[in-house]
């Protein structure tokens, strides 16, 4: 479905008058707000499979801080390989990373630590590795990455459709204020994004066993 789409509908149910596009007047942009800003809050609220994504890394021998294009500052890492040499790496904090770093020695081999470290002008996540790399390795960081914003009539939306659609009418219904079954529509906005991940995570089994260290 598409956001122009997800507008619409939203304002099919309103029983307003559907438009060609998303500016087309002020009611129907604040629909597409308001799909927007449901849209994050869904995508927060799952590590849902469609924005389950690897970000690759190729290291210079020597540099240890890599940029992942593209990535935003929203992502949630699942796992970190090694895919040169077939190990899962292991995350380690800022303050374990600023004593390899400064308080030893300079360490050169195969990349076994990683630790997220800052963000670019342009908004993509950094990431620093250890040891510092000795030559090429495929780094592939497996990743939950919402969605950029939709701002276009055709951008196709990731998360589930009628998921956002319901989202999107609770909030427009409790903005009007005068219109009644806001806490109608906001409960079963809940109880089927609970039915939706709970159909996901059937499918995940081995993400929701905790075992102890």
């Amino acid at each position: 479905m598409t956001y122009l789409e997800c507008v619409n509908r939203v304002l099919r149910r309103l029983r307003e008058n559907e438009v060609t596009t998303i500016n087309e007047t002020p009611y129907s942009k604040l629909i597409g707000d308001l799909v927007n800003v449901v849209k994050v809050e869904i995508e927060d609220a799952w590590d849902w499979s469609a924005l389950r994504t690897t970000l690759s890394a190729y290291t210079t021998e020597s540099l240890f801080n890599y940029v992942l294009d593209g990535s935003g500052t929203r992502l949630r890492v699942l796992d970190v390989l090694n895919d040169t040499d077939n190990f899962v790496m292991q995350p380690r904090d800022s303050r374990w990373f600023n004593k390899a770093f400064l308080l030893k020695d300079q360490t050169f081999g195969t990349p076994m630590y990683y630790n997220f470290n800052g963000v670019t002008s342009d908004g993509d996540s950094q990431i620093d590795l250890y040891p510092i790399p000795d030559g090429l390795y495929d780094i592939r960081i497996n990743v939950v990455q919402p969605q950029a914003e939709l701002t276009n009539d055709a951008d196709v939306v990731l998360i589930p459709a009628i998921l956002l659609v319901e989202g999107a009418l609770a909030r427009a219904i409790n903005e009007r204020g005068e219109d009644g079954g806001y806490a109608e529509q906001e409960q079963r906005y809940r109880s089927l994004g609970a039915d939706l991940i709970a159909i996901e995570s059937s499918q995940r089994m081995d993400e929701l066993t905790w075992i102890s260290c």
